[in-house]
């Protein structure tokens, strides 16, 4: 099984220790093989938002190192992803693309996310299913 998690699920972990979204990423780097799929442009997007001004003093208790060292940890138990195709423009929106053309090239069988609406058509066209973390803790019995 493959998985790739959108970035509005990694900011709701970091938001609430207690959440269903820390919860998943706890549940990740317990596996002990690799399910989270990663890609260049992922993580220069995970950075980009981690380290926005306007998320910063949401989670105020994470220094700038922190938030890094927490994404580079989120490489480490990722399996990396090379590009080899486009997709652009499917989505609404260039971010949400990237997104896809990262599970697509992975073969991943999830994209876990809280805008499900975002990523209409993504299931029919490319047979990933869009799921909220929730949803897939309660696929894998973790909930």
């Amino acid at each position: 099984m493959k998985i790739l998690i959108d970035t509005n699920v990694i900011v709701a972990a970091l938001l609430s220790v207690n959440g269903v979204s820390n919860r998943l990423l706890t549940w990740l780097f317990m596996q002990d093989r690799k399910l989270l799929v990663m890609s260049n442009t992922l993580v220069t997007e995970y950075e980009d938002v981690l380290l926005r001004e306007k998320h910063r003093s949401l989670y105020k208790d994470f220094s700038t190192e922190d938030l890094t060292s927490f994404i580079d940890d989120i490489c480490l138990i990722s399996h990396h992803q090379k590009i080899n195709f486009l997709w652009r423009p499917f989505l609404k929106d260039i971010k949400d693309d990237m997104v896809l053309e990262t599970a697509f090239n992975a073969s991943s069988d999830y994209i876990i996310t809280y805008n499900q609406k975002d990523f209409h058509g993504v299931e029919k066209h490319f047979g990933i299913k869009i799921i909220t973390p929730k949803e897939f803790l309660k696929i894998v019995g973790a909930i």
